[in-house]
């Protein structure tokens, strides 16, 4: 088999936008799982976890197709921040974040079960907001941004005004390590992918 179909299972426009930038033939086909953390997991275990919870029911629903799925969370002190619950809930993690470095940590799983293959990775990032004011925060919330985003916010949005600085992979902070995607598609052979 020289070609793969690819099946991305995931409904974030924001990783679609990423493969689709790199050129990557792909479907979507979402999985519809809860995002729980278990008590005292990780980032890292947590993010993996999930991403794979995404996309094993895909993966074994479409067995001849390469599943890609994610999950990203922001992580402070140990304490992880998945998407906020509501504008309040969004204000308290803009606000634990304000002038500190906390990590983005994506997992990201590949399936593809008639060839045998389960792997999933992740990618860490350190991010550093400026201080800011609570007139910023509001400014900030107001833009509705915060909705779905892991930590309440966007890197690639209006959320980048607020950032310092970024130490890794910015598509992970997006929600996709470009990186981690291109080391498996290498180990896999580009030739075996369908790439435009």
């Amino acid at each position: 088999m020289n070609i793969v179909s690819v099946i991305l299972a995931s409904g974030s426009p924001r990783r679609r936008e990423i493969l689709t930038d790199m050129n990557l033939r792909f479907e979507v086909i979402t999985s519809d799982i809860e995002e729980k953390f278990i008590v005292g997991e990780s980032a890292i275990d947590g993010a993996k976890r999930l991403a794979f919870e995404k996309g094993e029911p895909v993966a074994k629903n479409n067995r001849t197709s390469l599943v890609i799925s994610a999950d990203t969370v922001v992580s402070l002190d140990g304490e992880i921040m998945g998407k906020p619950a509501d504008e309040a809930d969004a204000r308290r993690m803009l606000e634990s974040v304000s002038g500190v470095v906390h990590q983005v940590v994506s997992g990201v799983s590949f399936v593809l079960i008639d060839e045998g293959i389960s792997e999933v990775v992740s990618s860490v990032s350190d991010v550093k907001f400026y201080p800011l004011s609570e007139v910023e925060i509001d400014e900030y919330l107001s833009t509705g941004e915060w909705e779905g985003k892991a930590g309440g916010y966007a890197i690639q949005g209006a959320g980048g005004k607020l950032i310092e600085r970024c130490d890794g992979s910015f598509s992970n902070v997006v929600g996709l390590p470009i990186t981690e995607v291109l080391k498996f598609a290498s180990s896999f052979g580009f030739e075996r992918l369908p790439w435009e």
